[in-house]
Formats: C-alpha cells, sequence, structure tokens
C-alpha cells in the first residue's frame, strides 16, 4: 500500500508538569509540545510529537526550530509525494537535510502512524515489535537532600515500578545514590543519569559509583564525546549507557567500534526517527548490547510511539514508560496511559492504540498551522 501525505497540520500546545522536573541542566514545570497531525487523501491520519524542548539545553533543536524545518524544508519534501513505506520518507529527508532530526522525527513518526492506521494494524506490530507488555522503570529528578530521594524511590518500588533512574549531578550524586541504594537493598535495579554532567577530571569521583551495583551511568560526560567516554568505559566497572550522543545509526556504530559505552537509550525522537531507532536497536542486538527507550516528558501520543518501539525484542531494560498520571492532570490521549505492576500493555488495535482527546487538545492548543500539498507543489 503505498503512502501519500497530503496535508501536515502543526499543534502546538502547552501541558503543565503535576510536579517539576529537575535534571543537571535546570528545572521544568510544563512542556511546550509541537504535535503533528499527517494526513492523506483519504482522510486517515497519523500523529507525533516533536520532542524539543523550549531551551537548547538537551538538543540544539527547539520547538521553534523544529517547526522552521518542518514547515519550510521537511513538508515540501514530504507532501504530494508517494512512498512506498514509511521508511522511505526517512531517507529521503536524510539525504536533503542535514541535523534537525528532532523535527524529522516528528514527521517520520506520524507516516509510520499514518501507514499502522492505513493498514488497520497496530504501529508496534509495523515496527516489529514481538511483546505484548514492556517494562516500566521511573525517572526520579534531582532532589534537595538525600532523604527525600531515598522517600521518593521507596514510593516508586511500592507502586511497581522495574527500575529506578537517579538524575545526578555535581554535589548531588554520592551521599544521594548511597542513601538511595542503602534504602531500597541490593535488589532493586538501580541506575543513575548525569545527562553530560561531568568531566574526565571527576573520574575517581565517577568510579565511587561502582559500589552501588548499577544497572548502569548514563551520559556522564559530554554528548559528543564517545573517546572519553571509552577511556571512562575502561576503568570503571559500571556499564556507561550513551542517551545524547546517540544520533543515529553512525554514531550507535562509532559507539560499538571505540567501547564508549555497553548500553544504549534508543529515543527515536533524537535520533531522526523510527527508522533509524530499529537500525540502532539492530546493530546492538548484533553485538549483544542491551537497549531501553529512555522518555523526554512525552504526552500521551509521544508515550504511544515509545511503547510500540519498546516491543521489539532486543529493547530488554525497563524503559521510562510512566503512566499518564505519573506527569499530567490530564493526558492528551485516551484512554490515558496506565502501568499494572510495573508493565505497559502494548496495545492490540490500530495505529498508536490510543486516540488524540480532540477537545482537550483544543483547550490547550497555542497555535495551530495546516499546510496542503497544493501549498508546497
Amino acid at each position: 500500500m503505498m503512502l501519500k501525505p497530503s496535508r501536515l497540520a502543526l499543534h502546538e500546545v502547552r501541558l503543565r508538569l503535576k510536579e517539576p522536573f529537575r535534571i543537571s541542566s535546570g528545572e521544568s514545570w510544563e512542556r511546550r509540545i509541537l504535535l503533528v497531525e499527517l494526513s492523506d487523501a483519504d482522510g486517515a491520519s497519523g500523529w507525533a510529537e516533536c520532542v524539543a524542548g523550549e531551551t537548547p539545553h538537551y538538543s540544539p533543536e527547539t520547538v521553534d526550530t523544529a517547526r522552521i524545518a518542518i514547515e519550510r524544508w521537511i513538508a515540501p519534501l514530504v507532501l504530494g509525494r508517494s512512498f512506498q513505506a514509511p521508511s522511505d520518507i526517512y531517507d529521503t529527508l536524510a539525504a536533503t537535510i542535514r541535523g534537525h532530526h528532532m523535527a524529522r522525527a516528528a514527521v517520520e513518526m506520524a507516516a509510520w502512524e499514518l501507514a499502522a492506521r492505513s493498514r488497520s494494524v497496530p504501529l508496534a506490530q509495523l515496527l516489529g515489535g514481538s511483546r505484548s507488555t514492556v517494562e516500566t522503570g521511573i525517572s526520579l529528578g534531582l532532589q534537595a537532600d538525600p532523604e527525600t530521594l531515598a522517600d521518593l524511590a521507596t514510593a516508586a518500588v511500592e507502586e511497581g515500578y522495574r527500575r529506578v533512574k537517579l538524575k545526578i549531578a555535581r554535589g548531588r550524586d554520592i551521599a544521594f545514590v548511597e542513601a538511595v541504594r542503602t534504602t531500597l537493598g541490593d535488589d532493586v535495579a538501580l541506575s543513575v543519569d548525569a545527562n553530560g554532567a561531568y568531566t574526565p577530571n571527576d573520574t575517581a569521583l565517577l568510579r565511587l559509583l561502582d559500589a552501588f551495583a548499577l544497572v548502569m551511568l548514563e551520559q556522564p560526560l559530554a554528548a559528543g564525546d564517545l573517546v572519553r567516554h571509552a577511556v571512562l568505559q575502561r576503568v570503571i566497572d559500571t556499564s556507561i549507557c550513551l542517551d545524547e550522543s546517540i544520533t543515529g545509526p553512525d554514531r550507535a556504530a562509532d559507539m560499538v567500534a571505540l567501547g564508549s559505552g555497553r548500553v544504549i537509550n534508543i529515543k527515536p525522537g533524537r535520533v531522526g526517527g523510527f527508522t533509524a531507532a530499529r537500525a540502532i536497536h539492530d546493530l546492538a542486538a548484533e553485538h549483544g548490547m542491551p537497549v531501553w527507550c529512555g522518555g523526554m516528558l512525552e504526552s500521551g501520543i509521544g508515550r504511544a510511539h515509545n511503547v510500540a518501539l519498546a516491543s521489539l525484542p532486543n529493547f530488554l531494560l525497563p524503559g521510562d514508560l510512566s503512566p499518564s498520571r505519573r506527569y499530567w492532570e490530564r493526558d492528551l490521549v485516551t484512554p490515558e496511559w496506565t502501568m499494572d505492576r510495573g508493565v505497559v500493555a502494548v496495545p492490540t488495535s490500530s495505529g498508536m492504540g490510543v486516540d488524540v482527546d480532540t477537545e482537550f487538545l483544543a483547550a490547550c492548543t497555542e497555535s495551530s498551522s495546516v499546510i496542503e500539498a497544493g501549498d508546497v507543489a
């Protein structure tokens, strides 16, 4: 079945978090989210979420740059053209546009959802997923003191989460991790995420984390520095997981070749979409390297895409796939995402398996725009 997108709508919404989320680069109280709705001439639509933030802290991209990229350069390459498969859209965009991975991913992932709905198959099935449920972990932001963090971690384990991830930064690391490990005991899967907050000068400090039997140390050094991550991995026992460093299959291949880590956090929005995410998944599987699916404070639309991806066989570690109520008073989808004893069910209905709550979406929308195939011909 050919894929021929004819209309692209952008919806910019603003959702307030139930509580602030703190990482080494700052604090977030709300999410400004850019949604893509891609439609064909038959009236079928596919949705996706651009994961770019409001500021260029996590990535050079922002909501504003993504919107410009989609309207000016990406939409004209996609609308009114015929594609054999959604992966052809990835190839077209990658061959023409440098960078702008998150903007490209939003349109490519919407095309995957459109294809799944058009074929009346679940998105997970179209991607090659094989699981009916995926294990769920939780990510806990920076806290003011170790005791507060330990209490939050205890509550998360009691709620059923299969893995607890702690954000760390200079001055809020060793004592905080020690408090959580002591409180939870040795049987709970525990990991930490630095979001690039450290440098090679912190090697001695980072080696202290080996005492806590962590599943992984995520992105300790700067995003672009695969070489120094490789040096660090050789002198610490804890497995390094790379997140921001992996922006596509080529960077994943470099990581494997250099030995820059032993685990990859695959966020489809970060790497350019599902086509690239599947390629990274396959590469890691070939080298016996587990992968998992991280989160970017997505709404239920982005969560749907992450759940579908995490159903692939080499996603061997629990993902950051918390239920809707973890972050939002009300989500943008129906039904909202739920968790049962630490797992999330992979939808079996067509497309992403949830529907956009159009009434609530309209109430949250700050601006919208529509591009038709005829506008870019």
